[in-house]
């Protein structure tokens, strides 16, 4: 057995694409079941949602999840990496500001 699941049957790839909405900074935004959530916030055109310590702007590099470049915080959890979650219905994700440092009595997800 190959482990391949051919496309007409791949249950990610639907005929009729089924609908998610997800907010982004408290912001709506649409995808289809299915899709990783660095790939909802690729096609709606957004290509950084994290600032690197330095001030710089970061999305996808790798897309299979080494690089660290993607991150996020989801529902809470910060330090997700969006190329590797799917994304689900309700999803709420926050950008991370990586040049505002974490309070050590914060608890993991929480940014002053």
């Amino acid at each position: 057995m190959s482990g391949i699941v051919p496309w007409r049957t791949d249950p990610i790839r639907p005929d009729e694409p089924e609908p998610l909405h997800l907010t982004v900074d408290g912001e709506p935004v649409e995808g289809v079941r299915g899709q990783s959530i660095a790939g909802v916030l690729l096609a709606q055109g957004r290509t950084a949602w994290r600032t690197t310590t330095a001030g710089r702007p970061r999305g996808v590099f790798c897309g299979i999840g080494v690089c660290f470049d993607c991150i996020a915080t989801v529902n809470g959890e910060s330090d997700v990496r969006l190329c590797l979650r799917r994304a689900c219905d309700g999803d709420a994700v926050e950008t991370q500001d990586d040049t505002v440092p974490a309070r050590d009595d914060a608890p993991k997800g929480d940014r002053p």
